[in-house]
């Protein structure tokens, strides 16, 4: 039989025209110079031979030096973590102070200076949600100091309200605190900034950019001075793009501190000499506390809308923005139809800003973004009504309430504040959409309260870090664990046929011995099943 196969085989080829290769006959005895060609051929074998042999050699080098290259990390390795334990403690102490300026943490660290150093403290309230710009955590640290400190409240913004809302909030908070209306300046130029020629962004000119409320702050601030006999510390506190920094830059009438639309551009103190008797302290802004309801966190929080994580964030706090406020007019100032939900909303807005996506998808997120900005910038004019009685909190009670009026000039305030509602321009009620306030919004004020996150952060470190450790040992480990597991392995082997042994011989005549029989079978129960479940011959056992 395997005669014939080759036997078609050989036919087969012969049909595709494949054939046999032609052995080398060599060189003729008869050739010329046969002596000669063969030595030829015979060098070549040799240098053929010599250049397999270099090339085996530079192979072997080469894995030498991985080898060895591989090892010098391992050891590295070993050394870091070895060393890491130590040097852990300043790693993470550097980390942090790199990271402490941008933290919560540090926030509330500097407010803390801020309030402690000043003997006036201005707490700045956007005039369109004046409620939900006060904090009570820090009006109770005011007033409940000890010390003769005073507390003041900036009504800013007040050019986008109408002048009957303002009037109303003006008269319902000079019951609780001396009020101040007041107007920052905007396109605040810097003396030392040099003329740029570069495209800028487009500027609504229509409104003023004049300040109001600065004379009547300033000699507010001057005459107290003056009852005190000493040159005195004003600290300016508030939540995020209230117009703290504006406010300063419209007093000094340069711009000392740094204005953004972004929240949280002050992470330190300033100070910034506006005269002899006054220095303003900028701080920043309060911070707000995670219990609040969605909408305060929306308009108060410090989000970063750069960050792609916080989109989430960003859609819920347009949601609670859109819930507070009347839907028509919501519609009538934005010109859109109407709509169902939130998305279709940012949905419609898109189309009609041309912001879309690839395949005409509209780019909800980042027009979400910008409406947060423009509701807490200075661009949409919206309202809300003061609280029908006037119901102040427990910690004010009268006697702070007068202690805080004290050694002011009440009847001058007045007549000032009068004078910059008379010469505002302020927006008709028409044209301005009603909010629904969502009260006071907390914050934290204490480090303490922050310190708890940050701790939390770091044992998610330090057990990541113990993770990692684990593994690499693990892993290096593995080539030893691997010589013993066969030597585990029939040893458990031998245990096994050795108990089952005893058990057969053992009479169960005795509650203890059907006790621990019962023990040893749930402790070998693991092992057993190996064994039951692989009915193969076991040579091992046998052989033992």
């Amino acid at each position: 039989q395997i005669r014939e196969h080759h036997r078609k085989v050989r036919k087969e080829a012969k049909k595709r025209g494949h054939k046999k290769p032609k052995k080398d006959p060599g060189v003729p005895s008869a050739a010329p110079f046969k002596e000669e060609l063969l030595r030829e051929a015979e060098q070549r074998k040799q240098r053929l031979e010599e250049l397999k042999q270099k090339q085996k050699l530079n192979r072997q080098k080469e894995h030498e030096k991985k080898r060895k290259l591989e090892a010098k990390k391992n050891a590295a390795k070993i050394k870091e973590k070895a060393e890491g334990k130590e040097s852990s403690g300043k790693s993470k102490a550097k980390t942090n102070k790199l990271l402490d300026k941008n933290s919560k943490k540090s926030f509330c660290r500097e407010l803390k200076k801020v309030i402690e150093a000043s003997d006036v403290v201005l707490e700045v309230l956007d005039a369109r949600d004046p409620m939900g710009c006060r904090c009570p955590q820090l009006e109770q640290a005011v007033t409940c100091s000890g010390e003769d400190k005073k507390l003041v409240l900036v009504l800013n913004k007040i050019d986008l309200v109408p002048k009957e809302n303002l009037e109303k909030w003006l008269n319902y908070l000079k019951k609780e605190f001396p009020t101040v209306a007041f107007k920052s300046a905007t396109l605040m130029k810097d003396r030392t900034m040099e003329q740029v020629t570069k495209r800028r962004a487009r500027v609504d000119l229509s409104r003023t950019t004049e300040c109001l409320g600065s004379k009547c702050l300033l000699k507010f601030l001057q005459d107290h001075g003056r009852t005190q006999n000493k040159a005195i510390q004003v600290g300016v506190v508030g939540f995020p793009n209230v117009g703290k920094s504006s406010l300063i830059n419209s007093l000094k009438g340069v711009r000392a501190c740094n204005v953004g639309l972004a929240r949280g551009v002050t992470k330190s103190m300033q100070i910034v000499h506006v005269d002899k008797q006054t220095k303003m302290l900028d701080s920043p802004s309060i911070i707000a506390d995670p219990s609040n309801n969605a909408l305060a966190l929306a308009l108060r929080s410090i989000i970063d809308t750069t960050e792609e994580s916080c989109s989430a964030d960003v859609l819920e706090g347009v949601d609670a923005i859109l819930n507070h406020c009347s839907k028509q007019q919501v519609m009538m100032h934005y010109s859109i139809p109407d709509f169902r939900n939130t998305e279709e909303f940012l949905a419609l807005l898109a189309q009609k800003r041309g912001m879309l996506k690839k395949g005409g998808v509209p780019d909800v997120e980042n027009i979400a973004k910008i409406l947060l900005c423009d509701w807490t910038g200075a661009k949409i004019r919206y309202h809300s009504q003061p609280p029908g009685s006037q119901r102040p909190p427990p910690y004010l009670t009268e006697d702070k309430i007068a202690k805080m009026q004290e050694c002011f000039n009440l009847k001058n305030l007045e007549e000032e504040n009068n004078n910059t509602v008379q010469a505002l321009k302020c927006p008709s009620p028409a044209s301005s959409i009603i909010f629904q306030s969502a009260g006071m919004t907390n914050g934290t004020i204490e480090e303490n309260k922050v310190v708890e996150e940050a701790s939390e952060w770091e044992n998610l470190e330090t057990g990541q870090e113990g993770e990692e450790e684990e593994e690499y040992f693990t892993e290096s480990d593995d080539d030893q664990d691997d010589m013993e597991e066969e030597e585990d392995e029939s040893k458990a082997q031998v245990t096994r046929k050795a108990k089952l042994g005893k058990r057969q011989t053992s009479p169960p005549n005795s509650e203890k011995q059907i006790a621990e029989s019962e023990h040893s079978t749930s402790l070998s129960l693991s092992l057993d099943k190996t064994a039951d479940e692989d009915d193969a011959y076991d040579f091992n056992t046998d052989y033992v």
